[in-house]
């Protein structure tokens, strides 16, 4: 267990559009967009010092929900192993991949394999699920998806540590089975938890590398960032944890259309200063986000923001 992000450095990430729709956060372009539309923004990505790229996962939206939530849900593994092969430096998230939907075995496979083919950049972010229809369509008890993800947690991590990994739970027990390819990354992939509710902060600090914030927790992102940590340093001593944040919309220039109430617009500074704020909090990588008209213009944001914004931070 550790963190991944160098202490007092502050890291950038991208939840990529056109890979999950949903009508709360999708662009009107992304519906017309396709694989060369999300290749060209991931390829800006990784060219302008991000650190993460991230996919959702969802497997099935059941009606009604598709209303709001859309159907379009790429696979989370199959696009994260196609952005490998066409990307070099930037980290592979899933936000998150829920975990009591899988056998830990199958994660751990998937993961260790997507680890070994892109050079050691997967991190695996996993989540206990919301949508107690989908798991009812999967057959999945939905009450008991807090205690299946604690399990699968330690589950995966023993098959990323060791070849032949054991484990005795009360959902799953293996035991004298390989796996391989083998991750890279000495330990595996680092395990970052979503979820802004009380059992996801503990989950966080007790069982993950990282922390994936959905939404403001109750108690808002200080008090939230303080009982991670010193829950985390009461189990786990100096092993540090990485701390995300959710950022507002952002719109690097004078943007000459409705961004929205919250949206961050203007020059590279004063978008700086704000987002430097957050590392003031204790936090180690932002999530942002874009608002925009057109893939193309979404390109050009990255880009803007990596030549203009990332230095300003650190």
């Amino acid at each position: 267990m550790g963190s991944i992000i160098p202490a007092g450095t502050l890291a950038v990430g991208l939840q990529l559009p056109i890979q999950s729709q949903s009508t709360i956060y999708a662009e009107a372009w992304e519906p017309e967009a396709g694989a060369a539309e999300l290749a060209a923004i991931a390829k800006a990505c990784d060219q302008a010092g991000f650190f993460y790229i991230a996919v959702c996962d969802h497997v099935a939206i059941p009606r009604p929900l598709d209303e709001k939530m859309s159907t379009s849900w790429w696979d989370t593994l199959t696009t994260l192993g196609w952005l490998a092969g066409i990307t070099e430096h930037v980290h592979l998230l899933s936000h998150v991949y829920v975990l009591p939907y899988r056998h830990p075995l199958a994660v751990a496979k998937g993961f260790s394999t997507l680890d070994a083919l892109s050079g050691g950049r997967a991190i695996l972010g996993v989540g206990a699920g919301h949508v107690e229809s989908e798991f009812a369509l999967l057959g999945i008890d939905f009450a008991s998806r807090g205690a299946a993800l604690d399990e699968g947690i330690d589950a995966v991590r023993a098959a990323f540590r060791d070849e032949y990994p054991k484990h005795e739970g009360e959902r799953w027990a293996f035991a004298d089975a390989g796996l391989r390819p083998r991750p890279v990354q000495p330990q595996g992939p680092p395990i970052w938890v979503g979820g802004s509710s009380a059992p996801a902060l503990r989950r966080a600090a007790d069982r993950g590398d990282g922390w994936l914030p959905q939404g403001p927790p109750k108690d808002g992102m200080k008090a939230a960032i303080k009982f991670i940590r010193e829950r985390r340093a009461e189990r786990h001593g100096d092993d540090r944890i990485d701390i995300g944040i959710n950022t507002e919309p952002i719109h690097l220039g004078e943007p000459g259309f409705d961004t929205g109430k919250w949206c961050l617009t203007g020059d590279a500074e004063p978008i700086a200063e704000r987002l430097r704020g957050y590392g003031a909090l204790g936090v180690d990588h932002l999530q942002v986000r874009f608002r925009t008209r057109s893939a193309a213009e979404h390109v050009e944001q990255v880009q803007r923001f990596g030549e203009e914004v990332i230095p300003l931070l650190n």
